[in-house]
């Protein structure tokens, strides 16, 4: 069956979460079914997130996935065996046609947010669209990207906070930017572990500092957010995309226990 928007924030806070990229598809079916897991335990709607090719790795020889045709099967099969949504990010026109038949949302990266053809063409596909804040926009900004996309008729669109800019290789979050960005009517997500990424910041790849995720978590659901994006990862430090800024499975399930209680929190004031 195929998602629609008010289907995913119909019954509380949303997570989209899963390894940063697939590695292989060993790895992304045990995260799938480790994810599965502990949201059920927890009360939590899942969305599995993993990119089939990420194209804007900071060096031209770091690993990229496995390809749209390879990953697309990969997600495909964790639809079919978990019964999850899957998400993934596209970066070119060429590959929405495919990339649609198997996602029920695709995301727009940060760097390509105001990418017009990329954004005019994803949402004519009719299917959920996730557009990241690029660390160069400001929230009101995203008004212009968000009428680009009801211009083809679609208004199944999220947007997605991940930090802005901050002197050369540091993100810092702007709290404000959570309602300001929720006032449009639009689902807001924050992610928290892209967050805390330090672009580019090791040279040849990008850093991260994990530590911080959980509290950025907590003040963003505390804003009122509508859901959280985290990249999980049962060995972050081996991971071949993300690695700093990706939280350990092992610690997911608590995170999310608090969140889930500040969120229930949140809307019995509202």
């Amino acid at each position: 069956m195929e998602s629609k928007l008010q289907d995913l924030f119909g019954s509380g806070l949303l997570l989209i979460a899963g390894p940063c990229v697939i590695e292989s598809e060993d790895h992304v079916m045990m995260m799938a079914r480790e994810l599965k897991r502990i949201t059920g335990t927890v009360g939590i709607q899942l969305v599995f997130k993993s990119s089939f090719d990420k194209a804007n790795r900071t060096a031209g020889d770091s690993f990229r996935g496995p390809g749209l045709t390879a990953g697309l099967k990969i997600l495909q099969r964790i639809k079919d065996e978990f019964n999850l949504p899957v998400l993934s990010d596209v970066h070119d026109v060429s590959q929405l046609a495919e990339a649609a038949k198997v996602l029920d949302i695709i995301q727009i990266p940060a760097f390509l947010s105001r990418q017009t053809d990329l954004v005019l063409e994803a949402a004519k596909t009719g299917k959920i669209i996730n557009i990241k804040k690029g660390q160069f926009s400001a929230p009101e900004d995203m008004r212009n990207t968000l009428d680009k996309v009801y211009s083809t008729g679609n208004r199944q669109v999220i947007l997605t906070e991940r930090g802005v800019s901050f002197g050369y290789h540091q993100l810092v979050v702007d709290m404000r930017s959570l309602p300001i960005m929720r006032s449009f009517g639009v689902p807001v997500i924050f992610d928290g572990t892209h967050s805390v990424q330090e672009p580019g910041g090791l040279g040849k790849s990008s850093g991260g500092n994990r530590k911080f995720v959980p509290a950025l978590c907590r003040a963003a659901v505390a804003t009122g957010v509508d859901g959280v994006f985290l990249e999980v990862h049962d060995d972050p430090d081996r991971a071949k995309s993300d690695g700093p800024n990706m939280i350990e499975l092992s610690k997911l399930q608590a995170l999310l226990s608090t969140l889930v209680k500040l969120h229930k929190i949140i809307l019995s004031e509202d």
